[in-house]
């Protein structure tokens, strides 16, 4: 069975892995621990980029409006507004290209805080995708992992890191970090790749929301290309939409759509997570374009 053959890629890669893959035009579908909640990591920014484009072709905020960001405002993540040293200006719109092409957590956080988590999860309820879960801004969930590892927050943590002694003692303090209960399914932003998969199947049908507004999140995660998970699975012809989330040593994950040049489409969502602590193997990563493909290849087959 084709499910058998997952947990096998999957043990193969020394890793952990949930998998939902949908026919966007069909009812084929494979899923394994599909209901299984995980932690998310960046794919959760897809709902973030659905409820802003839905509030903006609702009439309820305008997508040009202007926000000006203030280096002291900037949320950690290695790239992006992070790293500016000056104020810069932007419009929603583009902060949610930001946050969807690159991954900018300063650009999540000032739109999570601009439509708000409540009115995030009663769109997704509606939509009956109750198990995509948002714990806050990313800031405060970053601080919240910094005081249960025993700081005062994330920037406290952070910087006990980078003085370290060693790269040793930095990564002890990581590895502290990553059991605490801050980081577990359910306290942090959490999802099942089942309902990720849904989502972006509803989000590719115009089902999500207005159309405008599921052709916008379109456009944006296709613009993607910080990360290539999924895509790896696939040759060039295959066009691969797709956003990952990664949180080092607890989950690599990609959630997107792959689409075929004769016009099949499968929405996908691989979710992994390492069978025990410490880092995450290469594998792990490699693992979601193989799982991806097989689960793909497995449902273009039966619709022959």
């Amino acid at each position: 069975m084709i499910e058998d053959k997952l947990a096998q890629v999957f043990a193969e890669a020394g890793c952990q892995g949930s998998v939902a893959v949908l026919d966007i035009d069909g009812s084929g579908q494979v899923v394994l621990d599909g209901d299984e909640l995980v932690v998310a990591a960046s794919t959760f920014k897809i709902a973030v980029a659905l409820e802003l484009f839905c509030q903006g072709a609702e009439g309820e905020l305008d997508l040009a409006e202007r926000v000006r960001l203030a280096p002291s405002q900037a949320t950690p993540g290695g790239q992006g507004f992070c790293i500016f040293e000056d104020e810069a200006e932007v419009s929603l719109r583009d902060l949610a290209r930001m946050m969807v092409t690159i991954s900018d957590n300063t650009a999540t956080d000032v739109l999570i805080r601009r439509v708000s988590v409540p009115r995030i999860h009663a769109r997704l309820a509606a939509l009956g995708l109750d198990r995509i879960r948002l714990a806050g801004t990313i800031q405060e969930e970053f601080d919240a992992i910094g005081r249960d590892t025993g700081f005062a927050g994330w920037a406290e943590m952070t910087r006990a890191m980078r003085e370290a002694g060693s790269p040793r003692d930095a990564d002890r303090i990581w590895e502290r970090a990553l059991s605490t209960p801050s980081l577990r399914p359910g306290h942090i932003t959490s999802a099942t790749a089942g309902q990720m998969a849904a989502l972006l199947r509803m989000i590719w049908r115009d089902e999500a929301g207005p159309a405008a507004a599921c052709a916008a999140v379109r456009s944006v995660i296709g613009q993607q290309r910080l990360t290539r998970k999924i895509a790896t699975g696939f040759g060039d012809e295959v066009r691969v939409a797709a956003k990952s989330g990664t949180v080092p040593g607890c989950v690599s994950n990609d959630a997107g759509v792959v689409h075929f040049p004769d016009g099949s489409r499968f929405a996908v969502a691989v979710f992994t997570r390492p069978t025990g602590p410490g880092p995450q193997t290469p594998q792990a990563d490699s693992v979601i374009g193989t799982v991806a493909r097989l689960c793909v290849e497995h449902l273009r087959r039966l619709g022959r």
